[in-house]
């Protein structure tokens, strides 16, 4: 009696096949890559923003916030070119902004850093004049309900959104120097009360003095 012997096919896998890398996690490998190139780069434009900022707070007079919610990309390059040189508008996110001005005497202007901002640096003592262009702006555009000031700081002091105006109305440099002139000449006790006024008209007002007294040694 015969007998037939039926042998199974061996499996042939070659051990070498395990250990290359199947287009699957190839994939994965080159996906997990890009994030950390994008997070690379955009670590770097937020250290740029913060030094920005940081740039227009050398010699700022004024820091003021603007709610820019409805602004088109139009309008805002329209508004750049109506502020006066003395007046830079930057669109930057409100944390980038707190850490550059974070421990110095901006700091205080934290409580407008709710929403989207716009912010206005001022780098001339003619508040006034530098304001104006914006609220002019708003008018025209009919802009005025939704994007007026959210804050703003001014020698220290933070300005909420119904105090901004006061410093829309700060008198103008000449306007100081008149008010000290006419002081001068008038009696003494009017001159103890133009002394008494804020930090700021008192170093104009002796400005003024000190170049008033040169005037005449020149004549």
């Amino acid at each position: 009696m015969e007998t037939t012997l039926l042998l199974s096919k061996p499996t042939f896998s070659p051990p070498h096949l395990h250990s290359l890398p199947t287009l699957k996690t190839t994939l994965h490998r080159r996906n997990h890559r890009i994030p950390t190139i994008k997070s690379a780069i955009s670590r770097t434009k937020k250290e740029l923003t913060v030094q920005t900022v940081k740039t227009h707070l050398e010699n700022c007079y004024l820091i003021a916030a603007i709610n820019y919610k409805g602004f088109t990309v139009k309008q805002f390059q329209e508004l750049r070119n109506t502020l006066p040189e003395s007046t830079t508008l930057i669109v930057a996110k409100n944390t980038l902004v707190f850490k550059a001005v974070e421990n110095t005497p901006w700091e205080v202007i934290k409580p407008c850093m709710t929403g989207m901002n716009a912010w206005l640096f001022v780098h001339t003592e003619e508040i006034p004049v530098a304001l104006k262009p914006y609220r002019t702006f708003l008018k025209e555009k009919k802009l005025e309900d939704k994007n007026d000031f959210t804050g703003a700081c001014f020698e220290g002091k933070f300005y909420g959104p119904d105090d901004v105006g006061q410093l829309e109305t700060l008198p103008s440099r000449a306007e100081v120097y008149g008010k000290l002139l006419g002081a001068l000449k008038a009696p003494a006790t009017n001159l103890v009360v133009t002394l008494q006024a804020p930090a700021r008209d008192l170093v104009l007002t002796l400005m003024a003095y000190v170049k008033k007294l040169e005037d005449e040694q020149q004549q």
